[in-house]
This record gives C-alpha cells, sequence and structure tokens, in this order.
C-alpha cells in the first residue's frame, strides 16, 4: 500500500502546476501602439509577467500600422490585422471585423493605429481585472491584470506629454509610466519595443528601425532602457550607412556626425561607429577628418587597422596610419 501511494505521489509531481485547470501561460499585459505620420514611423512597446511577450504581442508594418494583441492572444490579429489596414479598414474597422469573426473575442484585446494615426482598443469583456484601454489620435493604450486603470492613464499622459521627442523614446517613456504607476499586478518578467519604418533596417533592406526585446529578466524596463540607448545610436548608423550606399553622401555625413556624439555614451559600439564615420567623411572629401576619426577607431579597437587596410572605401587612408609595431 506504502509503495502503490509513493508511486502515485511521484506521479502526480510529474503533472506542471496548474495546468490542468488554468492551461498554458497567456500574454496578460499592458502594452501601446502609436504612430507618428510626420517621421513615417509606427511602433509598439508592450511588458508583462510572461516569457518573451515580444514573441507574441507586437507586429508593425511601415506605412500600414502597428497591432498588439494580447489577453489569451490570438496571435493571427497581427498579421491579419495588418492586412486589413493596409487593404484600407480603419483600426476600429479592422478590429470590429477580427472580433466578430473570433469566438473567444471575449478574453480578447488588442490595439490599433494605422499610420496615419487612427487608432481602436478592444477589451473583451472576460479578460482578467484590472482590463482596459484608452486611445487618442495616434495612439492606444490597453492591458489586463493590471494593479487598475492607473496603468493606462499614466501611460497614455506621458506619451502625450513628450511630443516631439523620438517615437521609441516615447513608447518607452509611456510603458516605463505603467509600471512606474504598478503596472502588471503578477510583477514583471519581459519586455519589448517595436518601430518600424519605410526603408528604417541595416541597409535600408528592412523596414525595422528598432526591434529590442527583453525575454527574462529580474528588471526587464532597465534592461530595455540599456538596449534602447543603443537602439537609438544603431537607429542613426543604419540611416548614415543607408544614404552612404546610394550615394547621398551629404544626407550619411549628417546621420553618422549624430550618431558619433551619440555614441559618445555608448563606448562598446563607439569605435566601429568612428570607423564608418572615417568612410562617410572621405566620401565628402574630408581627408583629415576622417584621418582623425579612423585613428581614434583604431586606438579604440586596434583589431581595426587590419581591417582598414585592406578597406576600398578608405583607399589610401588605412596606409596613413600609425604602425603599432614600429617604435
Amino acid at each position: 500500500m506504502l509503495r502503490k501511494r509513493l508511486v502515485m505521489f511521484l506521479v502526480a509531481g510529474l503533472v506542471p502546476a496548474g495546468r490542468g485547470a488554468a492551461g498554458p501561460p497567456h500574454p496578460h499585459t499592458f502594452s501601446i501602439v502609436a504612430a507618428d505620420p510626420e517621421a513615417g514611423e509606427v511602433g509598439v512597446a508592450v511588458a508583462s509577467r510572461f516569457f518573451a511577450v515580444g514573441t507574441v504581442v507586437p507586429h508593425a508594418r511601415a506605412g500600414v500600422g502597428a497591432v498588439a494583441t494580447q489577453s489569451f492572444a490570438n496571435t493571427t490579429y497581427g498579421p491579419r490585422g495588418l492586412e486589413l489596414m493596409a487593404g484600407g479598414r480603419s483600426p476600429s474597422e479592422a478590429v470590429a471585423e477580427l472580433t466578430g469573426a473570433d469566438e473567444g473575442r471575449g478574453r480578447r484585446q488588442v490595439g490599433m493605429v494605422s499610420a496615419d494615426g487612427h487608432a481602436s482598443t478592444f477589451t473583451g469583456p472576460g479578460c482578467m481585472n484590472w482590463a482596459g484601454g484608452r486611445s487618442g489620435p495616434g495612439y492606444a493604450v490597453q492591458g489586463n491584470i493590471l494593479v487598475g486603470e492607473a496603468v493606462v492613464e499614466a501611460m497614455e499622459r506621458v506619451f502625450l506629454e513628450t511630443e516631439g521627442k523620438a517615437l521609441a523614446e516615447r513608447l518607452f517613456a509611456a510603458l516605463a509610466a505603467g509600471e512606474a504607476a504598478g503596472g502588471d499586478s503578477r510583477g514583471k518578467q519581459s519586455a519589448a519595443l517595436l518601430v518600424v519604418r519605410e526603408k528604417g533596417g541595416y541597409g535600408g533592406f528592412s523596414d525595422r528601425a528598432v526591434d529590442i526585446r527583453v525575454d527574462d529578466h529580474a528588471e526587464p524596463f532597465l534592461e530595455l532602457e540599456r538596449l534602447l540607448g543603443i537602439a537609438m545610436v544603431n537607429e542613426g548608423w543604419n540611416r548614415g550607412w543607408t544614404a552612404f550606399t546610394e550615394k547621398r553622401f551629404a544626407e550619411a555625413l549628417r546621420w553618422q556626425e549624430e550618431t558619433a556624439a551619440r555614441a559618445e555614451s555608448h563606448q562598446a559600439v563607439l569605435p566601429e561607429v568612428l570607423y564608418d564615420l572615417a568612410v562617410i567623411r572621405l566620401a565628402n572629401d574630408d581627408r583629415d577628418g576622417a584621418l582623425a576619426a579612423l585613428e581614434r577607431a583604431v586606438a579604440l579597437n586596434p583589431k581595426l587597422a587590419a581591417t582598414a587596410r585592406g578597406d576600398e572605401d578608405l583607399t589610401g587612408l588605412g596606409d596613413a596610419l600609425e604602425d603599432p609595431d614600429q617604435p
């Protein structure tokens, strides 16, 4: 009898805790979708007590809009919502069409914004409290299992107060305000931020201007803020390099000079930013300035010297570097 009871205990221990009644975890969370029509950007920021929330909630397409799908998330809302908006539906029309055809809509939550700034938010009556959202021109905020309505109120207020800043920075500020107001009532684990713009990615080949995620961290907001600092350097760097590859050298120089100034606070990427600044300065016939940038890049990362000597974009400049092996 004792052996049978022991076997039953061990078998019971193999069943994941809470799986029978609660099922797998669902992305109950808080998020903001927003557009900056003047900059041609749309984006999403999201946080949750949920592993890798960035793999589920945020969806965006340059020139179309952004979607946040959460609370027992129907992840088809993302791509389908973008297709509907691309086909001419407003966010409110797209939300109505998606939820109207979804038998599980009572537990769904979704926010949508179009590239021209129209927005809509939906919270099903079966979402877990506190749950709700707010929207206005250019944004929608929403959340569920929050400590209270103050979370979305704070997100809305801070987003509006930061008008004039880059969209990625406004999205993070709104998300951080939601956390400061109490955030997810269960705690924190992951966060993500996505901003898209036509030709916003590396080399202009994609629209992902800023795409950062914290999948599992004790302090996801601090880590997301750290990554955002580097991402904003990278975003300007991509602008500069894309302009350079398209032979818009004066524009490339403007972006790369701004990027180099911002990179002073992010030493991990500064040498390579300075290296490309040297390339772009040389393309703008500033040989002395190019050499100065290259010399500093190599001083920070000596391994770049060998690269410079074989780089066609730095023809003749790499050979002007002092040889560190010579007295």
